[in-house]
């Protein structure tokens, strides 16, 4: 047993949870402490068969339901600004609690917790995943990972993940690449930059593309995802006397799952082609996941109309292993990574109601 272990009581309420877990501070590489708190708190119910990757903790049911579900939720953070220990308070009649990650997301992760614990005869089998690493680059996602290692984990029917959609369903997500743009030129001193060519200047017609762009509006199986392509950074310059002889423009393309990766790269290449292009990062988009069977049960359990989801979230790790899958979560998504995130108390019930109504709707 770790001799800083710290001890969950899971028999508490969803909100007591989520404070309890956000004060156990996770900014991403720093999960340990979290995790063997999670792992010890499973470790001995009956009903659940607990693994450990890494600060990844998986906890399945083994019950041989016809049908099988994911429900996934990472527990790390972006960095603390003076956020923690969490409160509560009252803002225009709304209770909220206050602190890092009550949004993004361990609101959803402390519902999942929740009912992993007590429900020990759902009506489908369900593997509970809580995942290190979300917040940094893709190579260290702890789900990723966990892919990698025990691609066994990952069978299942149909997945939900647990990031902020104010405890409403969010179908899919668009897909993300990021691009850099490079102009070239000639140093030569500032006091004779006739005789030199400008880098910087050259990037102009690149501005001029960007800011006119209209990004599309794109209806994918009922749902309408917004695009957007912009420039996110800028860099260029040796020093004050010096006509610089390269620039580079960081562009950011969020585009509908309508669209592979590949498309998205091939549309960048259409209007950015002249220029020298290198590919930072490309990340899939998810489809909705609305039509299968246990979507449609679920989206009917939890009510409300499904949204589309215009940020990349890991749903499309499940899409891309084929299994359809969908953002539900406690938090309002712009409170996200925010100084004053915190989540309406609210959210956390309906969420944890949701939940619980469908897993348990015909079991038995």
């Amino acid at each position: 047993m770790p001799l800083n272990l710290v001890t969950l009581d899971l028999s508490a309420s969803s909100i007591d949870v989520t404070r309890a877990i956000c004060d156990i501070e996770s900014v991403s590489g720093n999960e340990t402490v979290l995790a063997d708190a999670i792992e010890h708190a499973l470790a001995g119910l009956g009903h659940l068969e607990v693994i450990r990757d890494g600060d990844t903790v998986v906890a399945r049911t083994n019950l041989g339901r016809a049908q099988r579900v994911v429900i996934a939720g990472h527990i790390d953070t972006v960095p603390l600004n003076r956020n923690l220990p969490t409160r509560f308070e009252t803002l225009d009649g709304v209770d909220y609690l206050w602190g890092r990650g009550t949004v993004d997301m361990k609101a959803g992760v402390a519902v999942q917790l929740k009912l992993a614990a007590e429900l020990t005869d759902p009506a489908v089998d369900v593997t509970w995943m809580w995942y290190d690493h979300e917040e940094v680059s893709d190579d260290l996602n702890g789900l990723g990972r966990l892919a990698r290692n025990r691609p066994d984990l990952f069978a299942g029917d149909f997945a939900i993940l647990g990031e902020p959609t104010n405890s409403q369903v969010e179908g899919g997500c668009n897909g993300n690449v990021r691009i850099e743009i490079r102009t070239f030129g000639l140093r030569s001193h500032s006091a004779r930059s006739w005789v030199g060519d400008n880098a910087i200047h050259k990037v102009a017609p690149i501005l001029d593309v960007l800011a006119g762009y209209q990004a599309r509006e794109v209806e994918v199986e009922g749902l309408v995802y917004r695009e957007g392509l912009n420039a996110v950074g800028i860099s260029g310059g040796i020093a004050g006397n010096i006509i610089p002889d390269e620039c580079m423009v960081h562009v950011n393309y969020r585009f509908a799952p309508s669209r592979s990766g590949a498309e998205a790269l091939a549309h960048l290449t259409e209007l950015f082609g002249d220029y020298e292009i290198t590919v930072v990062d490309l990340a899939e988009g998810a489809r909705p996941g609305l039509d299968a069977v246990l979507a449609q049960d679920f989206l009917v359990a939890v009510g409300g109309t499904a949204r589309p989801k215009y940020g990349w979230t890991d749903v499309a790790r499940f899409s891309a292993l084929g299994i359809p899958a969908v953002n539900y979560g406690p938090g309002d998504p712009l409170k996200a990574h925010a100084d004053d995130e915190r989540v309406a108390l609210h959210q956390i019930t309906e969420c944890e109601d949701g939940l619980r109504s469908w897993l348990t709707a015909s079991a038995g």
